[in-house]
């Protein structure tokens, strides 16, 4: 036995569909503790649950709880993560003290990739990644999660990294890191909230089968970094892109007079967004997230067959 074995706490379900190379979904806690109000961030993620259950894979939520990597959460476990006041906010570094004081922790897309790489589980569906941080040059600001796409083998289905980041030196990093960032029925960059950018990308797929033919190759060769699909907000949710800029440009002047630095940030702005948008930001954010929940479902489904 591994060492780490000891930490995790796998549902049943997901043990079992392991076992049996049936697809398996990971999926991040943050957004339920830190991402909205009870009793919405549990019916969200009951919901994306429910949508991967239906594409035929099983889901398996990551959080921290006491003194356990719980792959998988029973409904109780949700309840206790929505409703908590004191909940950590995981990345990679955090998730060694968070296990030896037992304290309660929600994963970002880092810390679920590291989990999930443990429990064996190829395929994670979040939001948005985290990046290169706008005004870079002045804060240095890199979210962890472009490190650990750049080391652990995982495949991430998202809807590009969040509007608020600096998407081109966002894509810049990830290319020094040797991560490939594949566009899933796009051949450009989508910007979170809206579908498009003035980015290209190297590599489009049109199919699940497609896409899973990839991450096999990758297998084969064992290549450690991780893969980034990006699969744009459906067209109807997707928001005006000169509006939403708009909002960001002034939720960021805000945080700079608020002086709201480091993992504060990204929650900041994105409750700024919201607010300004009068919600519409959050109806786009869960509109997207239940379309990755369908696609990184259908590529990890794909995926198993393969086996």
């Amino acid at each position: 036995m591994k060492t780490f074995e000891t930490l995790l706490d796998i549902k049943p379900k997901v043990k079992e569909a392991l076992e049996k190379n049936l697809p398996v979904v990971a999926l991040e806690s943050t957004i339920i503790s830190h991402g909205m109000p009870y009793p919405e961030n549990v019916k969200m993620a009951k919901k994306v649950e429910s949508i991967i259950r239906a594409e035929g894979a099983v889901p398996a939520t990551i959080a921290v709880m006491n003194g356990k990597i719980k792959i998988g959460l029973s409904d109780d476990d949700l309840e206790i993560l929505a409703k908590a006041d004191h909940v950590r906010k995981l990345s990679r570094r955090d998730l060694a003290s968070t296990l030896a004081n037992k304290s309660l922790g929600a994963t970002t897309v880092a810390s679920t990739m590291i989990c999930a790489h443990m429990a064996g589980i190829q395929f994670f569906v979040t939001g948005g990644i985290g990046g290169v941080h706008r005004g870079y040059e002045e804060m240095m600001d890199v979210s962890a999660d472009l490190e650990e796409l750049g080391q652990t083998s995982v495949t991430v289905i998202c809807a590009g990294a969040k509007a608020i980041l600096d998407l081109p030196r966002t894509m810049e990093f990830l290319e020094t890191k040797g991560v490939p960032v594949i566009g899933y029925q796009t051949k450009v960059l989508p910007a979170f909230y809206t579908r498009t950018s003035n980015i290209l990308l190297l590599d489009s797929v049109e199919t699940p089968e497609e896409l899973a033919q990839i991450v096999k190759m990758k297998q084969m060769l064992n290549l450690k970094s991780g893969i980034l699909v990006v699969n744009p907000i459906p067209e109807k949710d997707s928001m005006d892109e000169a509006y939403i800029n708009k909002i960001i440009d002034e939720a960021i002047k805000d945080s700079v007079k608020d002086h709201i630095t480091g993992k504060d940030i990204t929650p900041y702005l994105l409750g700024k967004i919201v607010e300004k948008t009068k919600g519409k930001s959050l109806e786009a954010n869960l509109a997207l997230v239940y379309n990755n929940a369908k696609v990184g479902a259908r590529i990890a489904k794909a995926f198993s067959k393969l086996q």
